[in-house]
């Protein structure tokens, strides 16, 4: 039998057909935040509860063109640089049916969520917490602006921990930090970045020291405006190293 005998007589119900969806992982830092896009289900199952950014992959798109088309449809946003988290596959993970998530994580500037926050009233950029220190991992929480605990549906607050888990993972190694910061940025705040990632404070003069022997940072000539005391010096994140 040819191959092409094969796949004409080949029966695609002969197995059953997991659902596949994708889900946005979309997080940033705020006032010293993590902070990560959420939506609140307004249909069951878990109504009223909050979930990442999602939806169904179509059976003729690939995984990276859902990604992108419920970037554009379900978190308002566009040209965000998406990259493959994890496959998450637990059997019960879904009440509806067996379906299959592929996370995709992006990390951007607060500015970037300016504009579908408001234009879609459903989307929050919530705060994490994360209850677990280092690189422990396990699951996080999500609290609205008031402190108050927001309910995450399916297995999505896995999902932000394993998002956080591997950004603290890649903090030192990367230049993950510099996507949340302007172009142009001081060493105090560079440092709460990771600060803010890691979830502990650390040494002003060691951390200083390892960022500028890395050959990672450019001296732009420039300093800080505004500042009431000695502005700071401005760096750039130097690509090509």
């Amino acid at each position: 039998m040819s191959e092409a005998e094969f796949l004409s007589a080949y029966d695609a119900g002969r197995y059953e057909r997991p659902s596949v969806t994708v889900d946005l992982i979309l997080m940033s830092v705020v006032e010293d935040a993590l902070t990560a896009l959420l939506v609140r289900r307004d249909e069951h199952p878990h109504q009223g509860a909050w979930t990442l950014p999602g939806g169904f992959v179509g059976i003729d798109e690939s995984l990276d063109a859902a990604a992108r088309r419920l970037l554009a449809s379900k978190a308002r946003m566009d040209n965000a640089y998406l990259e493959q988290l994890y496959t998450f596959g637990a059997v019960d993970r879904d009440p509806r049916t067996r379906i299959i998530s592929v996370a995709y994580f992006a990390l951007l500037p607060p500015e970037r969520f300016a504009a579908a926050l408001k234009a879609a009233p459903e989307l929050a950029l919530s705060e994490l917490v994360v209850p677990w220190s280092g690189e422990t991992g396990g699951p996080v929480e999500a609290c609205s602006a008031d402190g108050e605990a927001l309910p995450l549906a399916f297995d999505h607050a896995d999902m932000l921990g394993l998002a956080v888990l591997r950004l603290r993972g890649k903090l030192d190694y990367s230049g993950v930090a510099f996507a949340l910061l302007p172009e142009r940025f001081t060493l105090r705040a560079l440092q709460d970045v990771h600060e803010t990632v890691l979830g502990t404070r650390l040494n002003k003069p060691a951390f200083r020291r390892r960022m500028l022997d890395s050959g990672r940072l450019e001296a732009t000539g420039e300093r800080e405006t505004g500042a009431s005391f000695r502005p700071a010096e401005l760096y750039r994140h130097r690509t090509a190293v």
